[in-house]
């Protein structure tokens, strides 16, 4: 059975679960934010003491406005948010932003970009990069296999389905190594609705257990929560039970109502998270 929390999360007033009235001009007040906070006093993470850094990396694929003289342009969109800023803003709320531009007149491609991350900085409380990539300009986007060993083909028996920090473990010789799986897979905090993903770790220290970290990355099957929350909550549990001296971890959820949502968050120094979309090959 997935878990309800009785506690606060932030999205009880969002449009997540409602149904809504699609605006198609220009609407920024559509945004709704939810301060980070109230999930990460669950972890023990205080805001001004982060245990890592990183980002919200979005990518938006269904972008389109029209130019001064009425035709249409459409465009790819990246956001990067950092996980230090307050707020994250509910994905739902970020797309019926975004359709409000269909009919919604621009000089140009630069102005797009400017309101959008004036808007967006607004609503996280903190500076959200833009970038805009018109398809006129023929944009590539791909998507790789991390350069790391895949854990899915382990064959191990699973039963639990719920986070379990206590399967992690790590033990002997320091290594350096990436890991990762294509099994991950929680649900929407509001609605209950499946996301899917592919987890990313990378690491430096004692060597991780691997079937025991399969487990746990599968644990998050019937867990509610948001993508930016599950992250942070493998990091800790990661750095809890592992010990190690370097860690990222990188989840990329598949799209959904054409946005994705990549957040990374790491020690000091471990990198950023464009270095995870290198590939040993890509996906087509």
């Amino acid at each position: 059975m997935n878990d309800t929390s009785p506690l606060r999360h932030g999205a009880e007033a969002s449009p997540l679960g409602k149904p809504v009235a699609y605006r198609d001009t220009y609407a920024p007040e559509l945004l709704f934010p939810i301060e980070r906070q109230l999930k990460r006093d669950e972890i023990g993470v205080r805001g001004d003491a982060l245990p890592f850094v990183g980002e919200d990396l979005w990518n938006a694929y269904e972008l389109s406005w029209l130019n001064a003289r009425g035709k249409p342009v459409v465009a790819l969109a990246r956001f990067r948010v950092r996980a230090d800023t307050p707020r994250l803003i509910e994905s739902k709320s970020l797309k019926l932003y975004l359709n409000a531009f269909n009919q919604s007149r621009f000089a140009d491609a630069g102005t797009v970009r400017e309101t959008i991350a004036r808007d967006l900085s607004a609503a996280a409380g903190g500076a959200v990069a833009v970038e805009l990539m018109p398809l006129g300009e023929r944009p590539l986007r791909q998507i790789g296999y991390p350069q790391g060993v895949c854990l899915d083909d382990l064959d191990i028996d699973i039963d639990t389905y719920q986070p379990a920090p206590a399967l992690l473990a790590a033990r002997g010789e320091i290594v350096s190594e990436t890991l990762y799986s294509h099994l991950l897979k929680s649900n929407c905090l509001v609605t209950g609705q499946p996301d899917w993903g592919m987890v990313v770790v990378r690491y430096t220290g004692p060597a991780i257990e691997r079937e025991g970290l399969l487990r746990y990355i599968v644990s998050f099957r019937e867990h509610n929560e948001f993508h930016e929350q599950c992250v942070e909550r493998v990091f800790c549990d990661i750095m809890a039970r592992c010990h190690p001296q370097a860690l990222a971890v990188w989840a990329r959820y598949t799209r959904r109502g054409g946005l994705d949502i990549n957040p990374f968050r790491a020690t000091p120094g471990v990198g950023k998270a464009d270095e995870f979309d290198e590939c040993d090959e890509v996906r087509q």
